[in-house]
């Protein structure tokens, strides 16, 4: 008897933990929702969802319809249910369209994406993760031309060193990122200054035209091979696959303060299992207080404050974006698995 009443008790623990680990409709949720300019899908999960992150467990793809990854401005999302479990799909719109003549124009559209691209936009396209030997090793502006120490766009300048490419970006050393807890090096960051192309070389001499910039560019600063990387808004939220226990360790701006759409790092990387669309919970510190009556130090468990994406992950760190914030956060603050 005892024995079937741990059976049915482990039974019960089981069913509640997958309960739980199910998306749940919000209680508000729509029935039909036509997305307009300006949503992304974070806001459309969160529409329909108390847990944005599980999005891809109620997306139902149409074979039917063009393109039934994407979802672009006009489309009519529609709940329905499949074999009893909740489905949110693109449908056909019922409005009824009064037809007269006139000149058919289609606007191009390009799908929502899944955060906003302007907060992420230049670390997506220009700021990289290295280490210092690579920084070290690639050629460096020497001087711009007439003798010039600074330098812009329309500019042309001298650098020294070899470099397998014609196109090549500018960038200058930034932060040093160490793990707060083992001291363990997790990366340098390259910051993009400007872009151009080599038009001459001689020896070890090269000679750039500067196409764009958007910092002056100095002595000293090195030469980095070009990566055509577009912005991507093809990842979708989802939790990570594997138990994350990390912290924010640096935001960018240098603000004491984190809020909603500050860019931050984190002290985990691919190796860890974190890769872009992971969403985690940001957990605030507790104080530390004094007992009353044994008048030890107690540290208070740490309390969720908000929620970040992982749009961009290197080996060792990753970037994210701040997307809920129910207060001030700090570096340091801790992130784990939502």
């Amino acid at each position: 008897m005892r024995k079937l009443l741990y059976a049915l008790a482990a039974s019960m623990l089981l069913f509640a933990s997958w309960a739980q680990a199910n998306p749940e409709l919000r209680s508000d949720h729509p029935e039909r929702y036509t997305v307009v300019k300006g949503d992304t899908l974070w806001d459309i999960s969160g529409r329909f969802l108390d847990n944005p992150w599980y999005w891809p467990e109620i997306w139902h793809v149409n074979p039917q319809v063009n393109n039934p990854h994407l979802i672009y401005p006009g489309d009519v999302l529609a709940l329905v249910y499949i074999d009893g479990k909740p489905r949110v799909t693109k449908v056909a719109s019922n409005d009824v369209v009064k037809l007269s003549p006139k000149v058919r124009s289609e606007p191009i559209e390009t799908p929502i994406p899944t955060i906003p691209l302007d907060a992420i936009a230049s670390f997506l396209t220009d700021t990289r993760i290295v280490s210092p030997s690579q920084l070290n090793g690639a050629p460096y502006v020497l001087e711009g031309e007439d003798g010039r120490i600074i330098t812009g766009s329309g500019d042309r300048l001298y650098a020294r060193g070899e470099i397998s490419a014609d196109r090549v970006g500018i960038f200058r050393r930034s932060k040093e990122f160490v793990d707060p807890k083992t001291g363990e090096f997790l990366g340098l960051e390259a910051r993009s200054i400007a872009g151009g192309n080599i038009v001459a070389e001689r020896g070890d001499i090269l000679t750039l035209e500067l196409t764009r910039s958007n910092e002056e560019v100095r002595i000293g600063d090195r030469l980095l091979v070009s990566e055509d990387r577009r912005l991507t808004t093809s990842f979708v939220p989802s939790a990570p696959d594997a138990d994350i226990e990390g912290q924010m360790i640096a935001v960018d701006g240098g603000v004491t303060q984190i809020g909603q759409y500050d860019v931050v790092a984190i002290n985990r990387g691919e190796r860890e299992g974190m890769k872009p669309g992971n969403v985690l919970a940001v957990l605030k510190s507790g104080n530390l207080v004094r007992d009353p009556v044994t008048d030890e130090t107690i540290q208070l468990p740490s309390e969720r404050a908000g929620l970040l994406m992982v749009f961009q992950a290197y080996e060792k760190m990753s970037y994210g974006l701040v997307l809920q914030a129910t207060r001030p956060l700090s570096v340091g603050d801790k992130v784990a698995n939502p």
